[in-house]
């Protein structure tokens, strides 16, 4: 896989400018197509870190690429990111179920997106992903299991499932609404207090590393490896 390198399969070339424009900026090397044959084919011969997938493309549609993406053994470990001028859940519930990572609507932030292709690319960068260490804080995805100083912590389904998504998605800003979706699903009725709740619960759990979790007022939470304080050696001078 090529690491660093995002194809972005878009039919219109603004568009395609545009995001070649700002991942060139964070970094990234853009390769594009516009169009689905041209990008599948470019996506087995070039294996990207990243796909940057518009739905509605024409000849063959960004849901054959995806399906195709996920059905060939050279190109499923390679992410998807959906880019949909429609908002419909259909549209993305399909796309998800056919292996896509995440999607953005347009209009979209460019900021917003390039904080979400990170986050991917961070989240599914190999075999090492499974495992997250911090200091005496161990993340064991495959296992759900988290231990803090070999001490294994035990948590509700539910908080492992809102806790490993924080920490898949360390740095990014996560609003509540996002959270709520991606952690309780499509049919969840209830508020934004059971979020709350569940991450009161977690920070309990999570003892000194409580403190990784970052309230953004007015927003949701953001995952932070945040370094403990040193202590003052010499004592209170008062």
């Amino acid at each position: 896989m090529s690491e660093g390198t995002i194809l972005v399969i878009e039919d219109d070339a603004d568009i395609r400018n545009l995001l070649h424009f700002n991942l060139e900026k964070e970094g990234f090397t853009s390769i594009e197509a516009g169009d689905g044959v041209t990008g599948l084919a470019m996506a087995r011969e070039q294996k990207p870190a990243l796909v940057l997938l518009d739905l509605m493309l024409p000849g063959m549609d960004g849901f054959e690429v995806c399906r195709r993406l996920g059905s060939s053994p050279d190109t499923a470990e390679i992410p998807v990111l959906m880019l949909t001028a429609r908002g419909e859940e259909m549209d993305r519930v399909v796309g998800l179920s056919l292996g896509a990572d995440d999607y953005v609507v347009k209009p979209f932030s460019p900021k917003e997106l390039m904080m979400r292709v990170a986050a991917i690319i961070k989240r599914s960068g190999g075999e090492e992903n499974n495992r997250f260490v911090f200091e005496g804080l161990t993340v064991d995805f495959t296992a759900r299991l988290v231990f803090i100083d070999e001490q294994r912590i035990e948590m509700s389904p539910k908080e492992y499932d809102l806790f490993f998504y924080m920490v898949r998605n360390r740095g990014v800003a996560l609003t509540r609404e996002r959270l709520i979706h991606d952690v309780w699903g499509y049919d969840f009725y209830g508020d934004d207090r059971t979020l709350d709740t569940h991450v009161k619960l977690l920070r309990k759990s999570l003892g000194r590393y409580s403190r990784c979790i970052i309230t953004l007022r007015g927003v949701g939470y953001r995952f932070e490896t945040v370094a403990e304080p040193e202590s003052d050696a010499d004592g209170d001078a008062n």
